[in-house]
C-alpha cells in the first residue's frame, strides 16, 4: 500500500483520524500492515503482546477461558485501537486476540511507544483515553462476567434446594388424593353406623387427641417401627383391624385414648371409627407436609429476592447486613449441605446500618462465603460473624480448611488467579470482592494458617446511625 493511500485511511480512521498529518506520517514511518485471514491469531495467552494494533478494517476478539471453554470478553471494529497502548502496563493477555473476519492491521511495534510518546502528542494523548476507556471496558466485563458466573452457581443451587420441597409437594398432592378415597369410604361407614351421643362424644373426643400437636421431636426411623408394632399390637388385641396401625402410628394418639374409646364404642363401629380417624389424620399431616413445602420454596424465593434486590434501584442507602447475611447464607446452604458443612451466623445484637450498594455487598458475602465453602473439607465448619468496632461494622468469614499457602498470599487478589482445578474457579471472585468492598467504602483483608483462614471486610458506619448511639 502506498504511503498516501495509508495516510488517508488513518485520515479517516475513528480514534486516530484527528491526529496532525504529520504525526499519522510518523506512525506509518515507523509501522507495517498486517493482514490476518478469518480465525488467525494476532496475539496469545501468556505470550507478550508485541505491537500497538490500529484496526482498518474487519473485527477482532478477546477470547478468555474461564473455566468452560474459550468466551468472547470484547470485540474491537474497524476504527478501534488494540494491543499495548503508550503507559500501559499490559504485558500478556488474559487470552487469545483472534481475527473474526478478514481483517486489516497497522502495527506500531512495542519498542516504538516511547519514542512515539515524544513526537506525537496528540496521537499519545487520543490513545491514552483509549487507554482508560479500555481500562473501564475490562472492569465492567469482568463485574459482568463474575455477576454472571455468581448467578449461575445461584440457579444450580436454588434449583438443587427447590428440588427438594417441589417433589414433597408433588408426592404429597399424589397421596392426597388417594386419601380423599379412603376418606369418603371412611365417611360414609361412619354414617351408616348409627352411633350415640355418647359415642360421638367420646369419637370427637378421641379425634382431638388424634390431631393434638405434643412438640415431641421427630421419630427416628427404629422409633417409628416400635410405635406402629405398638399400635398393632393394640389394634390385634382388640380383634380390630391391624391394616390401621401405620396411619394411627402417625399420629400423637396414646394407647390411653384408645383404650378410652374403646370403652365407649365397641365391635365393628370401633373398626370403622378407627379407620375415619386414621384416615383424617393423614389428611392433616399431608396437608401440613404440602404447606411447609410451599413455606419452603416461599422462604427461598424471599432469601433470592433479598440477595440479588432485583427490585431496587442500585444506589447507596442504609444496609441492614442481618438480612443481608441470612439471606446470603440461604441461598448458600444447598452446597453446605453437598459437604455436611456446618455454617454459623453470629450478629451482634443491635448491629447499626452501614451505608452502601445492597446488592453489591451481596456479592461480596456470596463470593467470601462460597470460598469458605469450598475451602473446607466434607464435614467442616464456616463461621460468619458480624460486630461492630468502633465506627465500623466488621464481618469476619472464618473457615476450618487447609488455608492459603504463604507463598500464594500476596496474589490471591490478582484477577484470573485461582488454585481450584480446571472448571472449578475463574480467578476474579476475590478481585471482584475486594473492588466492590472498595466501592462501598470498605476494607477486605484475611489472615491464614492451616485449619483457621478468615476474612474480615470493614464497612463504614454512617455519621447519621453514630449520631443515634
Amino acid at each position: 500500500m502506498m504511503a498516501q493511500d495509508l495516510i488517508d485511511r488513518l485520515a479517516e480512521h475513528r480514534t486516530l483520524g484527528a491526529a496532525p498529518r504529520t504525526e499519522l506520517q510518523w506512525l506509518i514511518a515507523h509501522g507495517s500492515m498486517r493482514r490476518l485471514n478469518s480465525c488467525d491469531v494476532l496475539s496469545r495467552k501468556d505470550h507478550p503482546v508485541e505491537a500497538l494494533y490500529v484496526v482498518l478494517s474487519g473485527r477482532l476478539a478477546l477470547f478468555v477461558d474461564r473455566g468452560s471453554g474459550p468466551n468472547k470478553a470484547v470485540e474491537w471494529h474497524t476504527g478501534d485501537v488494540t494491543g499495548v497502548l503508550p503507559y500501559s502496563r499490559l504485558v500478556t493477555p488474559p487470552g487469545n486476540v483472534l481475527a473474526l473476519e478478514p481483517t486489516e492491521l497497522f502495527a506500531i511495534p512495542r519498542g516504538c511507544l516511547r519514542a512515539m510518546t515524544r513526537e506525537c502528542s496528540e496521537v499519545t494523548a487520543t490513545l491514552v483515553h483509549a487507554m482508560l476507556d479500555r481500562a473501564r471496558l475490562f472492569t465492567s466485563s469482568d463485574l459482568q462476567n463474575e455477576k454472571m458466573i455468581s448467578l449461575g452457581k445461584l440457579s444450580a443451587g436454588l434449583a438443587h434446594e427447590l428440588n427438594n420441597p417441589v417433589a414433597a409437594m408433588e408426592r404429597g398432592v399424589g397421596m392426597l388424593e388417594d386419601r380423599l378415597e379412603d376418606t369418603e369410604q371412611a365417611a360414609r361407614c361412619l354414617a351408616l353406623a348409627a352411633l350415640s351421643n355418647a359415642q360421638i362424644a367420646a369419637v370427637d373426643a378421641f379425634h382431638r387427641s388424634c390431631i393434638a400437636k405434643h412438640n415431641r421431636e421427630v421419630r427416628s426411623s427404629l422409633e417409628q417401627c416400635d410405635r406402629e408394632e405398638e399400635m398393632e399390637a393394640w389394634l390385634a388385641s382388640h380383634g380390630l383391624d391391624t391394616a390401621n396401625a401405620n396411619l394411627l402410628a402417625d399420629t400423637d394418639v396414646t394407647l390411653a385414648a384408645l383404650d378410652r374409646l374403646a370403652a365407649a364404642v365397641e365391635g365393628p363401629d370401633l373398626n370403622t371409627v378407627l379407620r375415619w380417624a386414621a384416615v383424617a389424620c393423614a389428611m392433616r399431616s399431608l396437608t401440613s407436609m404440602i404447606q411447609g413445602s410451599a413455606m419452603r420454596i416461599s422462604s427461598l424465593v424471599y432469601a433470592v429476592k433479598g440477595f440479588t434486590h432485583m427490585d431496587q434501584a442500585n444506589a447507596a442507602e442504609p444496609v441492614d447486613l442481618a438480612p443481608s447475611l441470612a439471606n446470603t447464607v440461604t441461598v448458600l446452604t444447598w452446597k453446605a449441605r453437598e459437604k455436611s458443612v456446618t455454617v454459623t451466623l453470629e450478629l451482634e445484637p443491635e448491629l447499626p446500618k452501614v451505608r452502601g450498594f445492597a446488592a453489591e455487598l451481596n456479592q461480596v458475602w456470596g463470593n467470601l462465603i462460597d470460598n469458605a465453602l469450598d475451602a473446607v473439607d466434607h464435614g467442616g465448619r464456616v463461621d460468619v460473624r458480624a460486630i461492630r468496632e468502633n465506627e465500623t461494622v466488621v464481618v469476619r468469614i472464618r473457615d476450618d480448611g487447609l488455608g492459603i499457602p504463604a507463598e500464594l498470599c500476596d496474589c490471591i487478589f490478582d484477577p484470573f488467579f485461582t488454585t481450584k482445578p480446571l472448571g472449578h474457579g475463574t480467578g476474579l471472585g476475590l478481585d471482584i470482592a475486594r473492588r466492590l468492598a472498595r466501592h462501598n467504602d470498605g476494607t477486605i483483608d484475611f489472615e491464614s494458617q492451616p485449619g483457621r483462614t478468615e476474612f474480615r471486610v470493614r464497612l463504614p458506619i454512617p455519621e447519621t446511625e453514630t449520631a443515634n448511639d
